[in-house]
Formats: structure tokens, C-alpha cells, sequence
């Protein structure tokens, strides 16, 4: 269910066409919540039917004309509603660890390579964060908006420095 949530978090951010939102997508949320742009049509039209948001009056009505969208109030109390809920963690679910735990019977053949792939990877998303922390967080966040979109990139930056350390760690274990 956090998809329509994603969105309407988006959208109360800034009203956008569904084209715009899904470059937004691609640009940030996608790093922690990916959708396909068909997803995220498929839930705009959803979100609009449930009257949780609405098409903003085009100035010059025309076929084919892109949509922008709002959060109607009901968006907004669903999203706050949402936010309020308690969660629990969910489990670790990656095919690289399922991937070890099985080379551990049938042989490691391969599995250097693919561990320095997935290195390389995430050396890659690092150097991202690090570049969107230089662009949008320096000088320090100073509204708790700021704050809160700083501490997810933060969480992004930790996850990614984890996974370094880790890979590293296991290249040099199973090298030897």
C-alpha cells in the first residue's frame, strides 16, 4: 500500500503531471520506493477515483492534454493517517545473500566476480548520495522538512557505506 502513499507524498510536495512525477520518481523516491511509470499511472488514476486527489482545471482544454494533479483533503488525511501507523521491519530479502548461502553447497564458482560487481554497484549509488547531499544538503538542513528528506538520504548514504564494508569484507573472504 505505500505506493499510493509515495504519491500523494510527491504530490503534496508539488502538484505535478504524471510525466513529472515520474521523473521525480526516477530522480528520488525511486532510490528507496521504485515504481515503473505504469504503476504510477495505473495508482494516479486510483488515487483520483477515491477522491484523494484531483486533475488541477487546465487554462486551455486540449486532447491529449497532460494532467496536473492535487491532493484533495482526503489525500492528506490518508497520508497522515498512514504515517501514524505502526510498522514493523520487514525482513533482509536479497538474492545476492540467498545466492552465497547456496554457492555454499554447490560451489563458489562465479561468485568473486558477481561480489565485485555488486562492489563496484554500490561504490556507484554512494557517490550519487554523496553528490545529491552536496547539491541539496550543504549547508545543514534547517526546517524539519529539510531535516527529515536529509535523514533518508542519510539512511541511503549508512545502507550504501554497509554494503561496502560488507562486500569488501567478503571479496577478501572468499580471496582468501
Amino acid at each position: 500500500m505505500s505506493l499510493p502513499h509515495a504519491i500523494l507524498t510527491a504530490l503534496l510536495e508539488k502538484p505535478s503531471s504524471g510525466l513529472e512525477l515520474t521523473r521525480r520518481f526516477d530522480r528520488s523516491f525511486g532510490y528507496f520506493w521504485s515504481s515503473t511509470h505504469q504503476q504510477i499511472y495505473r495508482e494516479l488514476g486510483k488515487l483520483e477515483q477515491a477522491g484523494r486527489i484531483r486533475a488541477l482545471p487546465s487554462a486551455v482544454p486540449a486532447r491529449g492534454q497532460k494532467k496536473e494533479y492535487e491532493v484533495l483533503p482526503a489525500g492528506r488525511e490518508e497520508l497522515a493517517a498512514w504515517v501514524a501507523l505502526p510498522e514493523d521491519p520487514r525482513p533482509v530479502r536479497d538474492p545476492l545473500l540467498l545466492r552465497m548461502r547456496a554457492a555454499a553447497v554447490v560451489g563458489t564458482n562465479g561468485m568473486g566476480a558477481e561480489l565485485r560487481r555488486h562492489l563496484s554497484l554500490h561504490e556507484r549509488q554512494l557517490a550519487e548520495y554523496r553528490k545529491i547531499e552536496e547539491r541539496d544538503f550543504t549547508p545543514s538542513p534547517t526546517t524539519d522538512e529539510s531535516r527529515l528528506r536529509y535523514l533518508v538520504l542519510r539512511g541511503g548514504i549508512d545502507l550504501e557505506t554497509f554494503w561496502i564494508g560488507w562486500l569488501t569484507r567478503a571479496i577478501a573472504d572468499l580471496d582468501g
